[in-house]
């Protein structure tokens, strides 16, 4: 990819891109190993300079780094809406719930591609946006299909048998590697890319910071599905039935609540959420058996910063995390941002042990 500046910069095909400080940008990198490269220090003179070739201050990038840092954060955000969600029901960590995400973008980008020309050329216009509706469709039926047979396979038989938390643990960390072995097995090892399908125009420029067709369609894409799963959760029976059982499951059935179709729904709705998410980061950043470990952790850091078990604190977690992300990439070294996000999550919950909206699913309207 490159800066504002037009110098190359080194990324790999599972490191977030954002922070460099331009949006327009995507990644078309192939790896031939198993594992990508570790990601590189970001060199200062790659950074973007003006045009006597004098590096940029904080501030004239400052409206540039929030853009890019919203748009990775929304993507964040779509990914801990599973996390807290099952959590929120459950009480417990779908730590296999990256595997859903990972093969959610593999559905999204096989279908997609599979509908482009036989020459490679895009469409185009209104065709491309048919094109990342579909692979949208795709992703989040492959993502709400995974995560369906995660909780028959995986929780189910231990819920029934009253199995301790651990059990829990041991079983989304067996499926986990299970996923990964199998998409490097049936996928390939090398990263799956789709052709940039907006031609990364420029669609308007807010106080000088470029916004792309692609950027702007990934963004309004995550936040609709962020507005949606709340208006989900707060205005509807399905809703109601999620955080009564998120308060007292107990007291739920009594009520006549399905327990166990809202654990199934609860589960569906996190692997639609995170496969959809998933096609969009994989439209930028590419596809690969591996990818969902780093974005994974990043959703739980979101989901944890905001309130573990609270959708909307989900929601500002990531928005916070990708700001971080975005401003520490830049002030400080690249290869510095995951520590000063982790940072950052630790001084917030000396301060709030709970998160920033630490409040129980069941609770929240």
């Amino acid at each position: 990819m490159r800066c504002a500046s037009g110098h190359r910069l080194a990324a790999s095909g599972e490191t977030s891109a954002w922070q460099n400080g331009l949006s327009s940008t995507r990644i078309n990198i192939h790896h031939q190993d198993a594992h990508p490269p570790p990601e590189r220090t970001f060199c200062r003179a790659n950074e973007p300079r003006d045009e006597r070739g004098t590096r940029m201050g904080f501030l004239d990038q400052f409206w540039q780094l929030t853009i890019d840092g919203l748009m990775v954060g929304s993507l964040y955000a779509v990914i801990a809406l599973g996390y807290t969600l099952v959590y929120g029901v459950l009480q417990l960590i779908n730590f296999a719930h990256s595997e859903v995400f990972m093969l959610g973008s593999f559905g999204g980008l096989f279908v997609a591609r599979a509908l482009l020309p036989d020459d490679g050329s895009v469409p185009g216009g209104l065709a491309s946006v048919g094109l990342v509706a579909v692979g949208l469709g795709a992703g989040a039926v492959c993502g709400g299909l995974a995560a369906f047979t995660l909780e028959r396979v995986a929780y189910r038989p231990l819920r029934r048998r009253s199995a301790p938390r651990l059990a829990y643990l041991i079983s989304a960390i067996g499926a986990s590697l299970f996923a990964v072995n199998l998409a490097g097995k049936e996928f390939g090892r090398q990263n799956v890319d789709l052709p940039d399908l907006f031609h990364n125009g420029t669609v308007f420029t807010v106080f000088g910071a470029d916004v792309s067709t692609q950027s702007l369609v990934i963004f309004a894409v995550a936040v609709a599905m962020l507005i949606g799963l709340d208006r989900l959760v707060a205005g509807t029976r399905l809703g109601q039935g999620i955080r009564a059982v998120a308060q007292d499951a107990d007291t739920a059935v009594l009520m006549g609540v399905n327990v166990e179709r809202i654990i199934i729904v609860t589960f569906v709705v996190g692997g639609l959420l995170a496969g959809a998410g998933g096609f969009l980061y994989a439209m930028t950043f590419n596809a690969s058996y591996s990818m969902g470990f780093v974005p994974g952790v990043k959703a739980f850091t979101a989901a944890v910063l905001g309130g573990i078990g609270n959708v909307r604190g989900a929601m500002l977690g990531g928005l916070l995390l990708g700001l971080v992300e975005s401003y520490g990439g830049y002030l400080f070294q690249a290869s510095y941002k995951d520590v000063i996000a982790f940072l950052v999550l630790v001084a917030i919950l000396m301060i709030r042990p709970s998160g920033l909206l630490g409040e129980r699913l069941g609770r929240a309207a």
